[in-house]
């Protein structure tokens, strides 16, 4: 009985973060495959796309070698050219919260009720393409950590990188249209299109950067409960588990206070 057995249960847990893992890595190889075949060059530094989900595989420690075998499916032929749709979901959640999400799938009728039955469970809605589309703006994200570099090692410092004013015009020189702070890193916000510039326009000053990713960004956050709040999150939770669901954005207001109550919950 696995309840008297710690070896039984340490197993069972492995094997579940072990699954976790794996479907994780599914989901980045098919947007990677998809990224390099889309923007059709195999090389990042010529391909925007493909540098964005390389960036998102490794900030999940995403084995190189997969990464290049992703990139290599896009140009195979036979079994090893997989064919990958691009779908989107919009509809609202829970409290009218709007969702939008973006799969990959080679079957659109799974794919297509997996999703709705995410909604149902969940009590809200799909709805037409352009539903609430308007109500984001694509945007590029890097993550700064906050640092000072020297000639011998990095410092880090909480409080802000190297200097913030300092930093301001490091972001204005690479051609970043703002920036926040997030704690222990800044988050710069960049134009759709210019992610890949910025970044290496930051990296050019010596600026460490941490991740990157393109987003859609709710141009009116939604305003709710925490008891809501927790609805919202079990519909996301469930949206990413879905093998063919890629990226899940909504327009929850993520405030302090309910930030705090869902990392309660995890």
């Amino acid at each position: 009985m696995s309840g008297h057995s710690k070896w039984a249960t340490t197993k069972h847990k492995k094997a579940a973060i072990d699954a976790k893992r794996s479907a994780l890595f599914s989901k980045h190889s098919r947007n990677i495959t998809v990224a390099a075949r889309t923007g059709g060059d195999p090389n990042p530094d010529n391909n925007a796309s493909l540098a964005a989900a390389v960036a998102r595989a490794r900030m999940v420690s995403m084995p190189n070698a997969k990464i290049k075998a992703a990139i290599d499916k896009a140009f195979g032929s036979g079994a090893d050219a997989a064919v990958y749709k691009e779908v989107t979901y919009e509809g609202y959640g829970p409290a009218g919260t709007a969702f939008y999400v973006e799969c990959l799938t080679d079957n659109l009728n799974r794919t297509a009720a997996d999703v709705r039955s995410a909604f149902t469970h969940a009590g809200g809605n799909l709805g037409t393409a352009g539903s609430v589309s308007f109500q984001f703006t694509r945007k590029g994200s890097i993550a700064v950590e906050k640092v000072i570099v020297s000639d011998e090692k990095k410092v880090a410092d909480k409080e802000n990188a190297v200097d913030e004013d300092e930093f301001m015009m490091a972001v204005a020189e690479a051609g970043g249209e703002d920036y926040e702070d997030a704690g222990e890193e800044w988050i710069v916000w960049t134009a759709y299109d210019k992610m890949q510039d910025v970044q290496k326009g930051l990296e050019a000053q010596g600026i460490e950067v941490k991740g990157s990713e393109l987003t859609m960004v709710p141009t009116t956050p939604t305003d709710v409960t925490v008891a809501d709040a927790k609805k919202v999150q079990r519909l996301v939770d469930r949206l990413d588990e879905l093998e063919d669901v890629q990226n899940v954005y909504h327009t929850m207001n993520v405030t302090d206070e309910i930030a705090e109550a869902l990392a309660e919950d995890e």
